[in-house]
């Protein structure tokens, strides 16, 4: 009899957790919503904007299996795509007038809706033989998508519908002048705002309303707006936005935008153009024509202190680095791939040249890299030489934009159009 109870009580159990189970896996997102976290590329370079994917099983040693599953045709633009779900979003410039965001289908690259307002300028120097089209690559929370007009306008849209929530147009609002070589830096999203480099500063704002909250760094727009985009950071123990203008890098406090830290960086004609990243509590960065610095930020507790850790000769460009442990990835502005201890500064090694440009994502040791000429390279993250594991030519046109890894599939956007391609078959021969 008392075996009976126990028996009822536990099927009885037994029952209420599979219930309780059962209405988990149907709410909306409580459901591998790490994993499904995991396969988004939100922002420009990615979850955590460092081009680190931090989860999933460890990548193939080559490129044996890689299959294009589909391609749309697409106008110019150096914008790279964004995923979200099973979304694609990407943008481009119709007939030099229009800027034009499309969500796409994930898994056949279908059209689900596309946006459209006038966009174009037209851009001076060198930066015209490559084109007048939109470049900043926009952000996605999953509810909204941010998107950086050349005009230095942000449009906030619905990720369902495409429908525009809300436009911040920077010349209309502060009276400064469209930016000489259009908006450019990516929107950074971090808890319930976003920020931008533009209109000639840095300006944080609202994402339901686009108010803006506040806005530092005027220099008037025009000629000073940033290449480089800014990024959340923890240094000194203390969260900020590390921003990288076109002279100086900076520490901001997100709540008040008071600048924590302040450092000139020499650069040829305010070329300072890559994304910085942090190592421990230091920024390594490189500029066109210049040098490659690692900065030491201290936090003494009444303020911070800012000063040049070690220096090298390298020349970065445009190309942002990937950190890996204790050593840094940087493609040169002579095409070659380096390799730094960043605790040293030591140069550890330096590969032949390859292209002018290099967009890079880093997992488990190993970096994809995407050329502008449209090779894909796989590489053996090794400090101690370079090791080309596997190339492959996935574009006939020019890829400027940068890749988006999500899982097994990789987008490659190039100048007419863009491509997924999936390498999951080959999962299991891995090193």
């Amino acid at each position: 009899m008392l075996l009976s109870l126990r028996l009822q009580r536990a099927c009885r159990f037994l029952i209420v957790l599979a219930s309780i189970l059962g209405t988990v896996l149907l709410i909306p997102g409580a459901a591998n919503a790490d994993e499904r976290h995991r396969q988004n590329w939100p922002q420009w370079r990615g979850p955590n904007r460092d081009s680190i994917l931090g989860d999933g099983p460890p990548w193939p040693s080559s490129f044996e299996s890689l299959q294009k599953k589909w391609h749309v045709p697409l106008g110019p633009g150096y914008s790279g795509p964004i995923v979200w779900g099973e979304r694609v979003f990407v943008t481009e410039t119709v007939n030099k007038e229009l800027e034009v965001v499309r969500a796409l289908d994930l898994r056949s690259g279908k059209e689900i809706w596309r946006a459209q307002w006038p966009g174009s300028m037209s851009v001076p120097f060198f930066a015209k033989s490559n084109g007048d089209w939109i470049r900043s690559t926009p952000a996605c929370d999953g509810e909204s998508l941010y998107v950086a007009g050349m005009r230095d306008v942000l449009v906030c849209l619905n990720c369902e519908t495409g429908k525009v929530r809300w436009r911040l147009a920077f010349p209309k609002k502060y009276d400064t002048p469209n930016p000489s070589f259009g908006f450019v830096a990516s929107p950074l999203l971090h808890d319930n705002h976003v920020y931008v480099q533009a209109g000639g500063g840095l300006a944080k704002i609202e994402k339901l309303t686009g108010a803006v909250v506040w806005r530092i760094l005027d220099d008037g727009g025009g000629m000073n707006s940033a290449f480089s985009s800014p990024v959340v950071a923890r240094i000194g123990n203390v969260e900020q936005i590390l921003v990288q203008t076109r002279q100086e890098l900076l520490g901001v406090l997100p709540d008040s935008g008071k600048v924590l830290w302040r450092q000139t960086v020499p650069s040829f004609r305010g070329m300072n153009i890559l994304t910085p990243t942090v190592y421990n509590d230091g920024v390594f960065t490189s500029t066109y024509k210049n040098r490659t610095f690692f900065y030491q930020v201290e936090n003494t507790g009444d303020q911070f202190k800012c000063q040049e850790a070690w220096t090298a000769k390298a020349q970065g460009y445009m190309s942002s680095p990937v950190i890996i442990g204790d050593h840094a990835y940087l493609h040169l502005g002579n095409g070659r791939l380096s390799c730094f201890d960043l605790r040293t500064g030591e140069e550890k090694w330096r590969s032949k040249p390859f292209g002018k440009y290099w967009s890079m994502v880093a997992h488990k040791g190993r970096i994809v890299a995407l050329d502008e000429r449209g090779e894909l390279m796989l590489i053996d993250a090794n400090p101690q030489n370079f090791t080309l594991l596997d190339r492959r030519t996935v574009s006939e046109g020019e890829s400027w934009a940068h890749i988006a890894v999500c899982g097994s599939s990789l987008l490659v956007r190039d100048l007419s159009g863009i491509s997924l391609f999936d390498w999951s078959q080959n999962t299991s021969k891995q090193n």
